[in-house]
């Protein structure tokens, strides 16, 4: 599970006079965003897309399910995915993430993903007031699926007052 950074490409429909969004400064808003869009694709070929929380961990974006919901469904079917997250405003940076989704089976990763969700959003997994507290045991322990998306490509979509495209390449792996 690399963490090597993609090579990032400004792409054909930016402004003129845009810059590409280095990685780093992407790899920042994955980090502070909340809300993240997962798209995936029911076995009959429409689409699901639905909100959830994630992580860049692992090298790679990371989140939870129960193996019976809607999105662990479509992922067993095809684990092609995507993730979506920004500003949902004409300012500021929206960041793509699509790739492959798998689960992580070993417990020192799923260990590794949990500190990582629960640094990220504390109280809300930590904290036995929280919304998801008891959700880090239970990915640790198995009961609930942890997903890796190990990236292929990237976006991020710089918006008002300069708008650009900037796609990031993985090396295959």
């Amino acid at each position: 599970m690399s963490d090597s950074e993609p090579e990032a490409v400004l792409g054909p429909f930016s402004a003129p006079g845009a810059r590409a969004t280095p990685w780093t400064s992407a790899l920042e808003l994955l980090g502070e965003a909340e809300v993240f869009w997962l798209s995936t694709v029911r076995p009959d070929g429409r689409p699901h897309v639905t909100p959830l929380l994630a992580v860049w961990s692992l090298g790679g974006m990371c989140f939870t399910t129960g193996g019976e919901e809607r999105k662990a469904r479509n992922l067993d079917h095809n684990p092609r995915c995507a993730l979506t997250t920004g500003t949902h405003a004409l300012t500021g940076v929206d960041v793509v993430i699509e790739g492959v989704a798998s689960v992580v089976e070993k417990r020192a990763a799923r260990e590794q993903a949990v500190a990582d969700l629960e640094r990220k959003y504390g109280t809300h997994l930590t904290s036995t007031e929280g919304t998801w507290y008891g959700l880090g045991q239970a990915v640790v322990g198995g009961d609930v699926r942890l997903y890796r998306v190990a990236p292929t490509v990237g976006f991020a979509f710089g918006k008002l007052p300069t708008s650009s495209q900037t796609r990031y390449n993985w090396p295959s792996r």
